[in-house]
């Protein structure tokens, strides 16, 4: 569904992504790992164009999206991804159900006499109740907040969704609860997940295929299993998670 070429991403003379390759297969779960400072944010955000890219190709159902300089073709593209951000972004000042309902006011033409039922459909989507709608951000705990941001997602039934650091912040049994809904997600409406991620415990839960990003370069694509079994000392020392390794040696040195 979605084909990155030879993709470069620069912030003044710092290159952050270097030649990244990778392809995202439709109605499967893609994780993209990556320690901090590894381009995994900046790769999302090349996605839907919330950065412009310095060179490279990203074709989605073969139309190249980095050569699309109308606005409205652009947005029209947009509206097929859906994209949770890692704090989750919800509005202080809007109620729950406000927030939900956000993109369906400006980004389709659904009737507002529809909101009601879609906020209660996409809340129970995500595990909440309908009475939740009523309540305000500041009322939900961090897990809660994660899901109403995916809620809000959601009732615009992106074709895509991209999930920015979904269990961060969030205990290792909400981290899990959250990992169950992307599955039940994709399994309910078939969509497409790329999920940005250095949880590996989720990323061997949920991924169909996992890309490791290292230093701008897509260092390994594969299954969970490959990656289980990996002998690239510097994907190993990630899925271990130990202190020692090359990656620790390359910090040092820097």
């Amino acid at each position: 569904m979605i084909d990155i070429i030879d993709l470069k991403k620069s912030f003044g003379p710092k290159q952050v992504l270097k030649d990244v390759n990778l392809k995202i297969e439709e109605g499967k779960t893609t994780c993209i790992l990556g320690g901090s400072g590894s381009g995994k944010s900046t790769l999302i955000k090349c996605l839907i164009g919330l950065e412009e890219v310095t060179g490279g190709r990203i074709l989605v159902e073969g139309k190249d999206i980095t050569k699309i300089h109308s606005e409205i073709k652009l947005a029209a593209i947009r509206r097929r991804f859906g994209y949770l951000f890692q704090e989750g972004a919800l509005f202080d000042s809007m109620s729950v159900g406000d927030n939900v309902a956000f993109g369906l006011k400006y980004l389709t033409d659904t009737p507002e006499k529809e909101y009601p039922r879609i906020i209660k459909e996409k809340l129970a989507l995500v595990g909440l109740k309908e009475d939740v709608a009523k309540l305000n951000p500041s009322e939900l705990s961090g897990g809660m907040k994660k899901r109403v941001a995916l809620a809000r997602v959601l009732a615009v039934e992106p074709q895509v969704i991209l999930y920015d650091e979904p269990t961060t912040g969030l205990d290792p049994i909400m981290s899990d609860i959250i990992s169950d809904l992307i599955m039940d997600l994709k399994a309910k409406l078939g969509v497409t997940s790329v999920v940005i991620t250095h949880d590996m415990r989720s990323a061997f839960k949920i991924a169909d295929y996992i890309a490791f990003l290292y230093e701008g370069k897509i260092l390994m694509y594969g299954t969970p299993d490959q990656f289980r079994h990996t002998d690239n000392p510097y994907v190993k020392q990630f899925v271990d998670g130990s202190s020692k390794g090359p990656i620790q040696m390359k910090i040092m040195r820097d």
